[in-house]
């Protein structure tokens, strides 16, 4: 047998080589399902032929999916690449009102979810043609003998939305050589062996939660434990627990997540021996968190990356965690990497410039080349990624801060233009702008600084009506943390907001 998508081939010939091994652990501790390489592709059988003969699927319509971490998701992953589909994870966190902006934006034709998810699809389902419960896609025996596409390898597999800088939702557009291309970035990362057990926590709506390790690893035919979710005494009782032979030895963790773990009370005494390493994967990470795992004898490496590019770009290797504390890494292999300034000039070692790359695990391009995404931080190649950054002498990145206004919010990205826009007509408010403070358990947090507008609305205007409002609009983990009232905004010559200056502001009232 012979597949045309060489990213399902990958998967068929594990199914031969290694049937009885274990691909995926699937749920939480005390409820695990366990599939073999030889069921998880008769799964992926079954789902290819719902997709295509159930739901009437063709090459190159969207696949979407709206659910907590599931075997079922990768599975459909996989079908969808043998058929020329895209498949579209969504963020589960999102606000019914953002989801629906993803789907005018994808026309998926399909959306598959998860019973708690049930309810949200009630009301998305005037935004797709149809949807369906995932149980519905391995259930019954589907269709035999399917007439299987050519398959390019330059065809689009992933579809990923990240928040632009406009608050409008972009799709980051993945080929499936694209993702083969990450998945051996991640294996020059890790150096994946054959007795290496991954755990998998975080979301695979993110490419963090789905391409760092848990895909990767898969392709390497590297066993995977996925949880749906991350919960910190689930991941410390997972490592810790059992025969040392079938304990995690890797696992993926941002900093929301390391000060979890790090918080419970049981950090101090876990046994963390089968661990040969934890990798991280954020721009900038807490020295503190690094630290206190590096003392339980755990190198904590490091996965710089974006959406965009795959996201594993830049790497910090296990062996270099210690000494390199702090520091992004080098780019893998097969990655070109440039610090460039304002005009696009390279910069020498030690200058700090916007961070740009390029390679063949970065995205073709963003969904929809004709909107308004169309161009944007991608030219000749090279993503430009907006983080600031500089080389030292040995070539080891550094990430300093970013160009562009997005905060980083426990592993979640959050753009204030999403924030203000929710704000644009709101009765009483003058203007307003958001910025990123510092925090030591999310690493920043949105803070909202407002102008009440001289009339009675703006008298009455209060802190508790404007999250009441923001609340309706948009993802919970979105919102403010904090509502500062102020008599103006600092502003640039040509009426701009400044938001360093507003930061610095905000920052002197907190010492």
């Amino acid at each position: 047998m012979s597949e045309s998508s060489k990213l399902a081939q990958r998967f068929w010939e594990l199914a031969q080589i290694q049937p009885k091994k274990l691909a995926i652990r699937f749920g939480m501790p005390g409820q695990t399902e366990d599939f073999d390489f030889a069921k998880f592709w008769r799964r992926v059988e079954r789902v290819t032929g719902h997709l295509q003969v159930t739901h009437g699927l063709k090459s190159g319509q969207r696949v979407a999916w709206l659910g907590l971490n599931h075997e079922l998701q990768l599975v459909t992953l996989v079908a969808c690449a043998r058929l020329g589909l895209i498949f579209m994870p969504l963020n589960f966190r999102l606000a019914v009102a953002e989801l629906k902006m993803v789907l005018q934006d994808a026309k998926p034709s399909i959306l598959i979810h998860d019973e708690l998810h049930a309810n949200a699809v009630v009301s998305l389902a005037i935004d797709v043609p149809q949807s369906c419960h995932l149980e519905s896609l391995i259930a019954t025996a589907s269709a035999k003998n399917l007439a299987l596409p050519a398959v390019d390898d330059c065809a689009d597999v992933l579809l990923v939305y990240t928040s632009g800088t406009t608050g409008l939702p972009k799709g980051a557009v993945h080929t499936q050589a694209g993702l083969l291309a990450n998945a051996k970035a991640s294996d020059e990362a890790h150096a994946f062996k054959p007795i290496d057990i991954v755990l998998s926590t975080l979301p695979m709506f993110h490419v963090g939660g789905l391409c760092i390790q848990t895909l990767p690893a898969l392709l390497a035919g590297v066993s995977v434990h996925l949880q749906p979710r991350f919960d910190a005494s689930a991941w410390l009782k997972s490592v810790s627990q059992g025969e040392l032979v079938q304990r995690p030895t890797l696992s993926l963790l941002v900093p929301a997540t390391m000060r979890a773990v790090l918080d419970h009370a049981e950090w101090p005494s876990v046994d963390l021996q089968s661990l040969r390493g934890i990798m991280a994967g954020s721009s900038t990470l807490p020295e503190a968190y690094l630290e206190k795992f590096h003392q339980r004898g755990v190198p904590v490496g490091q996965i710089y990356g974006t959406t965009e590019t795959g996201p594993v770009s830049v790497i910090l290797k296990f062996q270099d965690a210690v000494q390199r504390i702090g520091f992004a890494g080098w780019p893998h292999a097969n990655l070109e990497l440039q610090i460039r300034d304002s005009e696009e000039q390279v910069v020498k070692s030690g200058v700090t410039g916007e961070v740009c790359v390029r390679g063949a695990n970065v995205m073709r391009g963003y969904w929809l080349a004709a909107s308004q995404a169309a161009g944007e931080g991608l030219k000749d190649g090279w993503f430009h990624t907006g983080d600031m950054g500089y080389l030292d002498a040995n070539g080891c990145l550094q990430i300093v801060g970013r160009n562009k206004d997005m905060i980083i919010s426990g592993g979640e990205n959050i753009y204030p233009a999403e924030i203000e826009n929710a704000l644009a007509t709101f009765p009483g408010l003058l203007e307003c702008a958001v910025v990123g403070l510092p925090d030591e358990r999310w690493g920043e947090v949105p803070v909202l600084a407002l102008v009440r507008a001289l009339n009675a609305e703006g008298r009455q205007l209060s802190e508790t009506a404007v999250k009441a409002h923001l609340e309706a609009k948009i993802a919970r983990f979105k919102l403010p943390r904090r509502v500062v009232f102020r008599e103006e905004l600092p502003k640039s010559a040509l009426g701009k907001v400044q938001k360093p200056i507003l930061q610095q502001q905000l920052m002197a009232l907190d010492s």
